[in-house]
């Protein structure tokens, strides 16, 4: 089935509610007072789930017990006040508590915007695959990209606040390189961090096909071997058939980039279709936000993923004037 653009939240604005969530690793009390700091500055209204700062008993790279954070992310998503959720931190822990979530409430609730990446991945994967929502892969509200990386932080704001700005993302290395001879092509976007793609394969919310989608994907701390494992998994399962392009992001911490992109290359090359890199997202200096479940257009030769239109819908009409000034 070919991939198909998902239900759009709508964006938010000066007083709208936000709830902070931890679905994966415990997160520090200081950098989660600092983040909502900077959330008000924008002119939210932030709200913290009551188990966000709770760590597991027995296992300390967990933000409490499962069902604790299931529970918080449920609640948030399912109070009529709150028009997003954004998500602490990454770490581990989303993929323990995703099956814990009740997806019929959360289809009935509607769709919202919600913020996370790495880990968040696999939840990213559920809200499409259960509940047909768009979401965007950016930076988390305790993590040091949004709290010490201004460029990252304000690409954040503008898609949230003022989406219109934000539907061009060009590749840093647009330009420095030939023309690679390949048209424009259209797709949805899906993926996130490429280690949690394949570690999703064979769970409830796998997908079989990518057909009609664009990849993004991005990963940190992965060896060019360890990526050529993932890479040649996720071609195995069939997951790649029928894409139309692949965006890179970040590839922190996986060793040498020539070697890495070699890598890449070598594994993704063989689908026939553009493979652009260096678009900035991810685990990175400056990672752009990146909408999730929505049609784009990625032109490899110019290195540009362009969005036909605001990767959030229009605001409700009892939503006041123009958002704040940057913080």
């Amino acid at each position: 089935m070919t991939l198909t653009p998902l239900s759009r939240p709508a964006g938010l604005w000066p007083g709208a509610r936000v709830a902070v969530v931890a679905p994966s690793g415990p997160v520090p009390e200081e950098n989660l007072e600092a983040g909502l700091d900077i959330l008000r500055g924008w002119g939210l209204d932030p709200v913290v789930g009551p188990h966000v700062l709770d760590r597991h008993p027995r296992f300390g790279y967990l933000a409490g017990d499962d069902h604790a954070r299931a529970g918080d992310l449920l609640g948030a998503w399912c109070d009529p006040s709150v028009a997003g959720v954004l998500c602490a931190r990454g770490g581990y822990g989303a993929q323990r508590m995703v099956d814990l979530l009740d997806w019929d409430a959360i289809r009935a609730a509607g769709p919202k915007v919600f913020v996370g990446y790495s880990d968040i991945t696999p939840l990213h994967e559920a809200f499409a695959r259960r509940a047909g929502f768009g979401t965007l892969h950016g930076p988390m509200v305790a993590s040091n990209a949004f709290l010490k990386d201004p460029e990252s932080r304000e690409h954040l704001r503008a898609t949230l606040l003022q989406p219109e700005t934000v539907r061009v993302i060009t590749s840093a290395s647009a330009g420095a390189a030939p023309a690679l001879g390949h048209e424009p092509v259209r797709g949805v976007t899906f993926g996130g961090c490429v280690s949690l793609l394949a570690a999703g394969l064979a769970t409830p919310d796998a997908r079989t096909t990518g057909e009609g989608g664009l990849l993004v994907i991005e990963d940190i701390g992965e060896e060019p071997y360890r990526l050529d494992r993932i890479l040649t998994q996720l071609l195995r399962s069939g997951v790649l058939e029928g894409i139309t392009g692949v965006v890179l992001g970040s590839w922190e911490e996986c060793g040498p980039y020539e070697e890495v992109r070699a890598v890449l290359f070598d594994r993704l090359g063989g689908l026939g279709v553009p493979v652009a890199e260096q678009f900035g997202f991810g685990h990175c200096a400056g990672a752009r936000t990146i909408p999730l479940g929505v049609e784009a257009e990625l032109d490899a030769d110019a290195g540009t993923l362009t969005l036909p239109g605001p990767a959030l819908g229009p605001l409700p009409e009892t939503a006041p004037g123009p958002p704040p000034a940057p913080v």
